[in-house]
């Protein structure tokens, strides 16, 4: 007999499991088994009649589930507890779990662009391998299990080992600045010819490809509701692309007044995104239609985050904005009198820490229901990447290649290391790793 907490699940799967991407869309045990039963799809099975658990054993020696899960349903199968409490030890589990995964499969960390990891920044880090392309690297890797995938400027999706090694690349007919995400085992990227590539995360082998009428600069993101599959991207061609993840085949499109430059944050089932139309738009993700729009007034080169029926970002003239976007209206407006330079990168939050990076060399901590400046950090050189954070600490790169470690509570430099190259992308995060594309045309590996 098995229960089907759907509430619950919901719960669950919007506070942590877009964060982290299990793969377990294949069933490899019985129908009724906890761990193969839709788990992706808006529901959580809880099975206690569990007789046959080979697929669990099989998932975790291919590295997809971390030792603690599979000793939590050891436990599940021996059923010494109580059914209740073992409910409630799973759901209290389950968030510890998630976090546990080992991957980074967007450069922003999870569909609303957090910019938040559970990972601690290693310390002292220092280069343990790198990797070099034939290009410029504008655009920022991403981890999943055993690999790094990265697009370069010479027209190559790189896909690395952990250690540095080769596995596969995938050549377009045109540059890449856009970044790469992993989506259930496919790579989804485009190129500045605007064609939009779907490659298997396997061998990169091409499955699909999408064009759009001119360059893609925007990195995409997914979208999931029952059956329906989406991935969203922007493009110069003044439209967002709401995209059939499995096919390829168009979906909607939305047309801006200018170039769509930044990703779109995802968040109750809408589309956040600022255009070089100077308005902040919100997009029904299943009709494509306009929710609302408010004007910012200028460039908007960054992506949103979404948090709470909130929106932060910043304008190509120095300001930063929170919108309530239940409200449609500003909330607050945060800007830097004596310098007044673009916020390239997009925000990152941790409680009420509201972290951005800006051309005028300061890292910014805002407090995001206020907008009260909390601290300022001069980075000594300009910075377009977007910043990282976790409990306590802030994690950022300038474009003359200093990565510093600042702490999130008074924005004091922890420790600083050289890259020896400019960096304009974001970097990605693993346990006691740091990626890294520069400008040099190399992929670091720090640890």
């Amino acid at each position: 007999m098995y229960f089907k907490y759907s509430k619950i699940s919901k719960l669950i799967k919007d506070s942590h499991s877009e964060k982290r991407d299990f793969n377990l869309s294949e069933n490899l045990c019985e129908p009724s088994c906890l761990l193969c039963d839709t788990l992706w799809y808006n529901f959580l099975v809880v099975s206690y009649n569990t007789k046959n658990h080979k697929g669990y054993t099989k998932l975790h020696e291919e590295k997809k589930l971390p030792k603690s899960l599979i000793e939590l349903i050891a436990i599940l199968k021996s059923n010494q507890l109580g059914n209740s409490l073992l409910l409630l030890f799973f759901i209290i589990s389950l968030p510890i779990i998630l976090n546990a995964q080992t991957d980074w499969p967007y450069p922003r960390a999870d569909q609303k662009l957090s910019g938040f990891t559970t990972y601690d920044f290693p310390e002292n880090p220092d280069i343990k391998w790198s990797f070099k392309t034939e290009g410029e690297i504008k655009s920022s890797p991403v981890v999943t299990k055993e690999k790094v995938v990265v697009s370069s400027t010479d027209g190559i999706v790189y896909c690395l080992d952990t250690n540095g090694k080769l596995l596969w690349k995938f050549k377009s007919e045109n540059a890449f600045e856009a970044s790469p995400i992993v989506h259930h085992g496919k790579v989804y990227v485009g190129d500045l010819s605007g064609i939009l590539y779907c490659l298997d995360l396997k061998d990169g082998r091409k499955i699909w490809t999408y064009t759009c009428d001119n360059q893609v600069m925007a990195t995409a993101n997914w979208w999931e509701k029952g059956d329906k599959s989406y991935i969203l991207v922007g493009s110069y061609d003044f439209y967002l692309h709401c995209i059939d993840a499995r096919t390829g085949k168009a979906v909607w499109k939305y047309e801006l007044d200018n170039y769509l430059n930044g990703a779109v944050a995802i968040s109750d089932g809408k589309a956040v995104f600022g255009g070089c139309d100077g308005f902040l738009h919100s997009v029904d993700i299943e009709t494509g239609t306009l929710d609302s729009k408010y004007d910012i007034a200028t460039y908007i080169a960054g992506s949103p985050l979404c948090e709470a029926g909130m929106a932060y970002v910043g304008d190509y003239d120095g300001f930063f904005y929170a919108i309530d976007l239940n409200e449609k209206k500003e909330t607050w407006k945060f800007d830097n009198p004596d310098f007044n330079l673009p916020f390239i990168g997009s925000p990152a939050v941790y409680q009420d820490f509201l972290i951005n990076t800006n051309r005028d060399k300061f890292v910014y901590c805002l407090n995001k229901n206020t907008g009260e400046l909390i601290w300022k950090h001069n980075t000594g050189f300009k910075i377009d990447a977007s910043p990282l954070v976790n409990k306590s600490a802030v994690l950022v790169v300038n474009m003359r290649g200093y990565i510093q470690v600042l702490n999130i509570k008074d924005g004091k430099l922890i420790h600083e290391f050289e890259l020896g190259s400019p960096v304009f992308s974001n970097p990605a995060i693993a346990p006691n790793r740091i990626y890294l594309g520069a400008m040099d045309g190399n992929v670091y590996c720090l640890e």
